[in-house]
């Protein structure tokens, strides 16, 4: 039995999100460059994306670059930004047909205008798709934009459109990148690192934490289903006993 013929699809993760780790150890064991790992992952992205919307999984985020990313070499960052228009170029039309929307979080600014632009682009003629929103967290960091949500709700109380009193945690998630968003409720990681690396620490407060070995360009529609189906065996209690999660049920 596959474990996709495991799954309860009554009881899916609305919003999974997936930290993509790996791609330079794979092209490293193969003895080439680290790009060629990264061109390599984008074959595991559009099968990821593939059974998260045919399983039915309404949100799907992925951790595409970080902004301490931009500290590696100059060549390397400057490859993965030609890859990621290369491969928006390339997907829009499929993400058109199957009825998925773009979204970008992130500190878009420091993007070129022309990674911008087509990004943007992307996201106008995606609009319409209903069957999933597809998240790209790129030149994001946690702590970047819990540090800006901070700064609009300062902002809001100094104008007197916001009371200090009435700042509460709806208040910091409605001015997240995600406010228009679920909280995940499974995050998948790969290559055996076991960190959450500055990657939706307000939303993942309550999600499920999901740990493989497989590095990212190895990982396939039967390993999304493997994470789904854990996640499905697991108790979520939010604080609760079992007993009384037993209780409500």
């Amino acid at each position: 039995m596959t474990f996709k013929n495991q799954i309860d699809t009554n009881r899916l993760p609305r919003h999974v999100a997936v930290i993509m780790d790996g791609n330079g150890r794979w092209a490293r064991r193969r003895g080439r460059e680290r790009i060629f790992g990264h061109h390599q992952g984008v074959r595991a992205v559009r099968k990821t994306v593939e059974a998260a919307a045919e399983l039915g999984v309404r949100y799907l985020t992925l951790y595409a670059f970080s902004t301490e990313n931009w500290n590696r070499p100059d060549d390397e960052v400057s490859a993965l930004m030609d890859l990621m228009v290369e491969s928006i170029n390339d997907e829009t039309k499929t993400l058109i047909e199957k009825q998925i929307s773009l979204k970008v979080i992130g500190d878009l600014s420091r993007l070129s205008v022309n990674v911008r632009n087509r990004l943007f682009e992307t996201m106008r003629v995606t609009s319409g798709g209903s069957r999933m929103t597809l998240i790209v967290a790129l030149s994001y960091s946690s702590r970047w934009e819990i540090s800006e949500a901070c700064r609009r709700i300062a902002v809001a109380v100094k104008e007197g459109r916001l009371s200090t009193g009435d700042i509460n945690e709806e208040t910091v998630s409605a001015n997240l990148e995600t406010a228009d968003l679920p909280d995940p409720e499974l995050m998948i990681r790969t290559s055996g690192e076991k960190r959450i690396s500055n990657f939706l620490l307000w939303q993942l407060a309550y999600a499920e934490l999901y740990f493989t070995e497989k590095l990212w360009p190895d990982f396939g529609k039967e390993d999304f289903y493997k994470a789904v189906a854990d996640f499905q065996k697991r108790e979520r209690r939010y604080g609760k006993t079992s007993e009384q999660i037993a209780e409500n049920r």
